[in-house]
């Protein structure tokens, strides 16, 4: 069970690979967060689309997308309540758009839905084109939830090359983002992933636990960075979780000697 007797939260990042059995990838979510619980983790964090995944993309997406009340969503719920955690995860939702989905990131307790955040960045890059599949949510959107009197924040993957979004959730109060991540793997993409993990974490002196999918697709080293940019800890390549604590004293030290949030002189405001 996650434990309830430190004054820090102890958060957890899963690594595993979705593939186009849902039953396959609710399986290997409910083992891996059993895992985690057990090392005492409050959140877990797991990759984006979770729930199906199949590449390349084709139309069977938009015939595998879900409501929010559907039965991933569902079965979260029900492993978080058994766990005593919170999990976090990315979906296909279904979109306004029937031949569209919607990329979608939840955060889940015993209680039902905290948090619900739909990818506004697609991945239009790398010779990949996400929007051909996917409908983009809306800018300006901030998602956050409550652990323990720390406060999360959640974006997915492509969103972590603009640190507006990540200014965005600063500014919403966030301690800690929660990054779902398919980081595709290409030329310097490793070092493009590990270099904006920690500078998000730097610029806004907040917490980043990231989840992703691990080779052959994905880069993996999921980590957990802390303010500074120091990763706490990491998986590598395979399937595995990673454990640490993020401390609400080493939060506030940070920002008391280095208070950039409270320096800047610039706002962030979406565009259409």
């Amino acid at each position: 069970m996650g434990t309830e007797d430190h004054d820090d939260v102890r958060i957890a990042v899963a690594q595993f690979a979705p593939a186009s059995d849902e039953e396959v990838n609710l399986a290997e979510i409910a083992a891996l967060a059993a895992r985690a619980s057990g090392l005492g983790a409050d959140v877990v964090v797991f990759p984006e689309y979770s729930s199906f995944f199949i590449d390349p993309f084709d139309a069977t997406l938009a015939t595998h997308a879900q409501s929010l009340d559907g039965p991933f969503v569902r079965a979260l719920c029900r492993h978080a309540a058994a766990l005593g955690i919170t999990i976090v995860a990315g979906l296909l939702e279904e979109a306004s758009d029937p031949g569209l989905v919607r990329n979608t990131v939840v955060a889940v307790d015993g209680a039902g839905v905290k948090a619900v955040y739909r990818k506004v960045h697609l991945y239009d890059a790398f010779g990949q084109r996400e929007s051909d599949w996917v409908e983009p949510g809306e800018a300006g959107g901030v998602q956050t939830f409550e652990v323990r009197g720390l406060r999360f924040g959640l974006m997915t993957c492509y969103d972590l090359r603009f640190p507006e979004v990540g200014r965005v959730l600063a500014d919403a109060g966030v301690d800690v983002f929660a990054i779902p991540a398919e980081w595709v793997r290409g030329p310097l993409k490793e070092l493009h992933w590990q270099t904006l993990l920690q500078a998000r974490a730097i610029e806004n002196t907040v917490f980043v636990a990231a989840a992703d999918h691990p080779p052959p697709l994905g880069v993996g080293n999921s980590a957990i960075v802390d303010p500074q940019g120091v990763v706490r800890a990491s998986i590598g390549t395979g399937t595995g979780i990673a454990v640490s604590d993020l401390e609400r004293a080493q939060l506030e030290r940070v920002r008391r000697i280095n208070p950039v949030l409270s320096l800047r002189r610039y706002t962030v405001s979406p565009r259409n």
